[in-house]
């Protein structure tokens, strides 16, 4: 009976920790955090831009336009168009490569090494957009300030492209939360971003380490690169300037199907944290420890429905603890507005907050499809503002 107890309070206790974890984080942020200079003590990167489609080529043309203004110009652009029509696609400026795969690869990581195995010139360092995004001019001038600091990984971030309907504002809101703590918070306290999929950059020699030998199918390729990063020690740097815009999920059914996706991922790679912090605590690196435990932390709306389905269930038995929780509740609360106040973002996605347990709801159907998530097609179809239908 006392083990029953023990293993209850330690279940509460795992789910209570990511609650108050942002704000605390947070704290601690203002007190440390140290900007970056720009150093010249590292070359100048020569990149590989990676663009991946599958299926569908219809944005294409407006994320290749994008880089090519980039007022950063030593780079060539692989567009990688897996099981696509790319008859109409003609890039005319030499600096982009248009490659179709002869066989279907379905899959990102593996998109990558086509284009790295057929990169035109030995370049340096890569960096990864998805088909969706479009690229700010000064990217990777923003991101060189990094590399220029010997760091071998950069997350960007990725702002929304779209905010037309009450879900992508809160899939934006989301996307704030995230960057703010796991990519600004996070570096700022010394240790690593966490990557987000598009909108990064790596050495090319760090990317090929990482991923060469490992066979990783469906989503969460991220999850897998991270991990190997932080295992060698190498932290991941965030550059908050080096903006990609990002379609966001307007439709329940894009959000479903999505979410069903990453919820997968996270039950197949969160275990991972236990083994960096543990790592972390014999190398007393805090890099590895602090980012084991952010790979430990469940999606936002499991461990949201977990603390009230707590606090509710405490209630009859030791009404304390529910008050715990419910100071637990607001301290995540606190702690997710000051992301968006921290943060540029636009007046409609506070506008769009009241919709939160719609979008809750719709994550719940996402479980029902974990199982056979990877089975969904790996590409997210989107509607643009003008109803335009998009894939990434």
């Amino acid at each position: 009976m006392i083990l029953l107890y023990v293993l209850w309070i330690l279940i509460q206790a795992y789910f209570g920790v990511f609650l108050i974890m942002p704000l605390f984080m947070w704290l601690i942020y203002l007190l440390v955090n140290k900007s970056v200079k720009w150093s010249t003590n590292h070359p100048r990167p020569d990149y590989g831009v990676i663009v991946t489609a599958y299926q569908i080529t219809d944005q294409l043309p407006a994320v290749v336009a994008s880089i090519l203004k980039s007022d950063y110009q030593n780079f060539l652009v692989y567009v990688v168009a897996d099981n696509c029509d790319i008859s109409e696609l003609n890039f005319m400026d030499p600096r982009v490569v248009v490659l179709r795969p002869p066989e279907t690869l379905a899959g990102n990581v593996k998109s990558h090494f086509y284009a790295i195995e057929r990169f035109q010139r030995s370049h340096s360092h890569l960096a990864i957009i998805d088909s969706d995004n479009i690229v700010d001019a000064d990217f990777m001038s923003q991101l060189n300030i990094y590399f220029g600091q010997g760091y071998e990984a950069v997350q960007g971030i990725r702002s929304a492209k779209n905010l037309d309907t009450v879900l992508a504002r809160l899939d934006a809101a989301r996307d704030i939360y995230y960057h703010y703590y796991d990519g600004k918070v996070l570096f700022g306290l010394g240790a690593s971003a966490t990557l987000a999929g598009s909108g990064m950059a790596f050495t090319t020699k760090l990317y090929r380490d990482c991923l060469q030998n490992k066979a990783v199918d469906g989503a969460g390729f991220d999850k897998v690169l991270q991990h190997a990063i932080i295992d060698q020690g190498k932290r991941i740097a965030f550059a908050e300037e080096a903006i990609v815009w990002d379609q966001k999920t307007s439709e329940a059914g894009q959000l479903v199907n999505q979410r069903a996706r990453w919820i997968n991922t996270w039950f197949r790679y969160f275990s991972l944290g236990f083994g960096l912090m543990g790592k972390g605590i014999v190398n007393f690196n805090w890099n590895q420890f602090l980012f084991g435990l952010v790979l430990l932390r469940p999606p936002l709306f499991i461990f949201i429905l977990a603390a009230v389905g707590f606090a509710l269930f405490n209630l009859a038995f030791w009404p304390v603890i529910t008050l715990l929780w419910l100071l637990a509740l607001l301290c995540f609360v606190v702690g997710f507005m000051l992301a968006l106040w921290n943060s540029p973002t636009d007046r409609s996605i506070y506008s769009a907050l009241k919709g939160i347990p719609s979008f809750i709801f719709y994550q719940l159907r996402s479980l029902l499809k974990v199982k056979k998530a990877n089975q969904i097609s790996v590409a997210t179809r989107h509607k643009n503002i003008s109803g335009k239908d998009l894939k990434s």
